[in-house]
């Protein structure tokens, strides 16, 4: 039994399909990053992955195209991230409860449009999905070639958005604009720069990041919508920002992490290994309970993160 468990770990199948599950977790994790870097706490993550899968869904079953019902999903996520920024933002709502409400929202939201939509509460019908490519440079290589050389585009996608992403925070002026607003909103005001549109434009880029990552759930993962379908990812997403350090590159080896364990418990359902399935099932949720309450004791966050702030004040 030790064996099989061991060849189902080290197997480059598992680490394959960790580097796909680990999409969704990486991009919400770097829009937790750029929307708390600006001092705003986004629990809101698994609404907007939500609105994001099912928009990409609707956008390529009217246009039945798969790469325009991505842009439908970004688009969407953007939208929703505005609805949170405003509450937030102008109308200074707790940033815990107006990211509840907007889960809440949106689950309640895609459930009602896929009843008004397709008559049913329960799935989409498929529709045009985005299909894997070969990198024919990279196929041949040993091992990369497993990994990189035949794989969904949005895999692609996910680290050239993070890479960029880590750029932008960190070596831009725009970037030192986030840091210093979340870290200290006064004094960032004091020299000019404005606090509000900063924390818009965080907001409405993590919308951004969460669209994708929605889409890819119902257009790379599965060719259809169904409900609840990002399944606490948004939560996982936010546990994946707070263990990588509010850091893009943080938060994409914490979800590669969180992608590992998925992968691992829907392989080892298929050996025995004494331990019901239902047990096999909660080791994500229990690595994630478990690396955020050890993340949350020994991270410092964003020193003006939760706390609203008016030019002015």
């Amino acid at each position: 039994m030790t064996s099989d468990i061991l060849a189902v770990i080290f197997n480059l199948n598992t680490f394959n399909a960790a580097l796909r599950l680990s999409i969704p977790l990486a991009l919400g994790a770097m829009a937790g990053a750029f929307s708390e870097r600006a001092g705003i706490i986004n629990i809101g993550l698994e609404g907007m992955l939500l609105m994001g899968a099912f928009a990409g869904v609707f956008g390529s079953f009217v246009t039945g195209s798969a790469w325009l019902g991505v842009g439908f999903a970004a688009v969407a996520g953007i939208l929703t991230s505005l609805i949170f920024a405003i509450f937030i933002i102008e109308f200074k709502a707790d940033h815990v409860v107006a990211g509840v409400g907007l889960n809440i929202l949106a689950l309640g939201f895609t459930t009602w449009m896929m009843q008004m939509i397709w008559g049913t509460r329960g799935a989409s019908p498929s529709v045009a999905s985005v299909p894997a490519i070969v990198i024919y440079f990279l196929e041949d290589i040993p091992v990369i070639g497993r990994l990189l050389g035949i794989q969904s585009p949005f895999v692609y996608i996910m680290l050239a958005m993070i890479l960029a992403g880590w750029v932008l925070m960190f070596k831009t002026p725009l970037g030192l604009r986030i840091r210093f607003t979340g870290e200290h909103p006064e004094a960032a005001d004091s020299q000019g720069i404005n606090v509000k549109k900063i924390k818009y434009f965080s907001l409405l880029l993590s919308g951004f990041f969460c669209g994708v990552g929605g889409a890819y759930l119902s257009l790379g993962h599965l060719s259809q919508f169904s409900r609840n379908m990002t399944a606490g990812r948004g939560y996982m997403a936010l546990a994946a920002n707070i263990f990588g350090q509010w850091n893009p590159l943080g938060g994409l080896a914490a979800s590669f992490l969180f992608g590992f364990t998925d992968a691992l418990q829907m392989r080892l359902q298929g050996i025995d290994i004494g331990l019901a399935n239902d047990l096999i099932q909660m080791l994500p949720y229990v690595l994630t309970i478990l690396v955020l309450a050890g993340a949350v004791i020994k991270s410092r966050p964003p020193a003006a993160l939760g706390n609203h702030y008016e030019s002015g004040e």
